[in-house]
């Protein structure tokens, strides 16, 4: 069961592709967090390329993309090199699935991250959950329409 909205996200220090340390604290002016299963998958590199084609939707809200994974910051730079991604893509490599779990966001029967995205105001709290199940992307129009909805709430 993901946050709830209205509920203070936890915080969260996680290497980038790069090897730098992204906090949560860091994401001022607030964050759209993206959990995703597995960098490489059909899905997964689908969707990810479509938040990439939309960065312009993420930039006018004032807020910061970043995705979540399991995978090791290793194999999220190959994804981001070979997908030509800039936001980051942050390793929760270990201790394995730590802040997804925290977010609720990890599905242990698979031992990866479900498909859910939170938008965090500045102060850190959850205005909106965004999910759909295994094997199906988030569609790009439904961060176009959560992130208006906010903007129009804040």
């Amino acid at each position: 069961m993901p946050l709830e909205v209205g509920s203070v996200a936890p915080g969260f220090a996680l290497a980038n592709q790069f090897g730098e340390t992204v906090e949560s604290s860091s994401l001022s002016g607030g964050a759209v967090v993206v959990f995703f299963p597995f960098a490489f998958s059909r899905v997964c590199t689908d969707e990810l390329g479509q938040l990439r084609d939309n960065l312009d939707l993420f930039d006018a809200a004032g807020v910061t993309l970043v995705a979540v994974s399991v995978d090791h910051k290793y194999t999220l730079r190959a994804f981001a090199d070979a997908n030509d991604i800039s936001f980051d893509l942050l390793a929760d490599f270990w201790p394995h699935g730590a802040v997804t779990r925290a977010y609720d966001a990890f599905d242990d029967a698979q031992g990866f991250a479900e498909r859910v995205s939170y938008v965090l105001d500045g102060g850190g709290t959850v205005r909106a959950v965004i999910s759909s199940p295994h094997g199906q992307g988030r569609p790009i129009g439904d961060y176009a329409r959560t992130l208006g909805a906010v903007e129009a709430a804040l």
